[in-house]
C-alpha cells in the first residue's frame, strides 16, 4: 500500500515509518524542512516537501499546494501531525490543527484515497468527563484545554464531512512514551530543580501507551476498523501515576520518589485561580499548577480498548518493562 504520512519526522513518525516500512508499505511523508526531509528519508520514507500551514485559513485560499497532488498517489493518508500543548488558545489551534486536517481530509476525499487515518487523543474526553473508565461510546463531555477541545472539533468535523468511498479511523492514544521522547522534558527540568510535586502522592490511575503500540495500532487501521469510530489505544495495563513516572523518570537518572505531595482538595482550587489569572493576563505559558495538570493528576483515567482488540485487532506488543529497559538502556 502506498501512504501519505504526516509528521513523520516527529517522535511518533519515525517509529510509524520504520513498521510501515517493516509491513512492506511504500511512505510518502510530508517535510516542511530540509532537516524533516532528512529524518523521513534516513527512516525509510520518500520526502515529499510541503507544509500543512498552507491548509490554514491564514494562508491564501487561492493558492492550491502542489504537494497534495501526491495524495492522487496515496491508497491511505495517516495524518499524525499536529501542535501539541497543553496551553493555548482554541483560535490559535484553530488555525494550526483544525483547518489543515480538514483540508487536508478533504484534499484526499477528491483525489479518491480510500482511506483516512487520523491520530487524534485521549484527552478529548479529559474535562468535564469524569468517568474513571472511559471507552468509545462514552459521552466526551467538555474538554478543559484548547488543544483537546479542537482535536474533539476535528473529530466531529471529519465524521460529519461528506466522504464517500473513504473510510475514516480515529485513533485516540493517551500518554505517548517511549525511547526519544520529548514531551518529558518538562518533568525532568522541574525534578532536577525540586519542584516536582504529586498530588494525593500519586495514587490516582492513569493509562499510556508505548509509541511502538501506538504505530502497530495504525498500521492496523489501514485494513481494519469501523468508519468513524474512535479507538483508544493503550497497553492495556492502567496503573498509579505515581509508580509510571518514578519508572519513568528513573530512566531519566532522576528520582522523584520521595517528592512531596498536595492533596487534591488544596490543589484543585489553587489550580483554578492560577488558571484563570493566567489566562485573564494573557501568559503565553502555563502556570506551574492549572486545570489540565490537576485533572491528569489527581483523577482515575483508564480507556478499555476493547473495541480496538476486536475491530483492529490490536494486541499492545511493548510491555511497561521492556519499553523501560530499551529507555534506560
Amino acid at each position: 500500500m502506498r501512504v501519505f504520512l504526516t509528521g513523520g519526522s516527529g517522535f511518533v513518525g519515525q517509529h510509524l515509518i520504520r513498521q510501515l516500512r517493516a509491513e512492506g508499505h511504500t511512505v510518502l511523508a510530508l517535510a516542511r524542512s530540509t532537516g524533516s526531509a532528512r529524518a523521513a528519508a534516513d527512516a525509510g520514507a520518500q520526502p515529499v516537501r510541503g507544509d500543512l500551514a498552507q491548509l490554514s485559513g491564514r494562508s491564501d485560499p487561492a493558492v492550491r499546494p502542489t504537494w497534495l497532488e501526491h495524495l492522487r498517489e496515496a491508497d491511505a493518508v495517516i495524518h499524525a501531525a499536529a501542535r501539541m500543548a497543553f496551553w493555548g488558545t482554541d483560535a490559535g489551534f484553530r488555525a494550526d490543527n483544525h483547518e489543515p486536517t480538514v483540508a487536508l481530509h478533504a484534499a484526499a476525499v477528491e483525489a479518491g484515497v480510500s482511506r483516512f487515518v487520523l491520530v487524534s487523543a485521549a484527552s478529548v474526553s479529559t474535562g468535564s468527563q469524569r468517568a474513571a473508565v472511559v471507552d468509545e461510546n462514552s459521552d466526551d463531555g467538555r474538554p478543559n484545554i484548547a488543544y483537546s477541545r479542537v482535536k474533539l472539533a476535528t473529530e466531529h468535523a471529519l465524521r460529519g464531512s461528506d466522504s464517500p468511498g473513504m473510510t475514516l479511523i480515529i485513533l485516540r492514544p493517551p500518554f505517548i512514551w517511549g525511547q526519544g521522547m520529548t514531551t518529558l522534558a518538562e518533568a525532568v527540568e522541574t525534578a532536577r530543580k525540586g519542584r516536582f510535586a504529586w498530588i494525593d502522592n500519586g495514587r490516582h490511575i492513569m493509562d499510556f501507551v508505548h509509541v511502538e503500540n501506538l504505530a502497530d495500532s495504525v498500521v492496523l487501521a489501514l485494513s481494519h476498523g469501523r468508519h468513524g469510530v474512535p479507538y483508544y489505544v493503550t497497553d492495556g495495563s492502567p496503573m498509579p501515576i505515581r509508580g509510571f513516572f518514578t519508572a519513568l523518570l528513573a530512566s531519566h537518572g532522576i528520582d522523584v520518589s520521595g517528592s512531596r505531595s498536595v492533596p487534591l482538595a488544596v490543589a484543585s482550587p489553587m489550580a483554578a485561580v492560577m488558571d484563570s489569572a493566567a489566562r485573564l493576563l494573557r501568559r503565553r505559558t502555563a502556570p506551574p499548577l492549572n486545570n489540565w495538570l490537576v485533572s491528569f493528576m489527581g483523577r482515575d483515567r483508564s480507556y478499555d480498548i476493547s473495541a480496538a482488540r476486536t475491530d483492529l485487532r490490536y494486541e499492545p506488543r511493548v510491555s511497561l518493562d521492556t519499553g523501560l529497559l530499551e529507555m534506560t538502556r
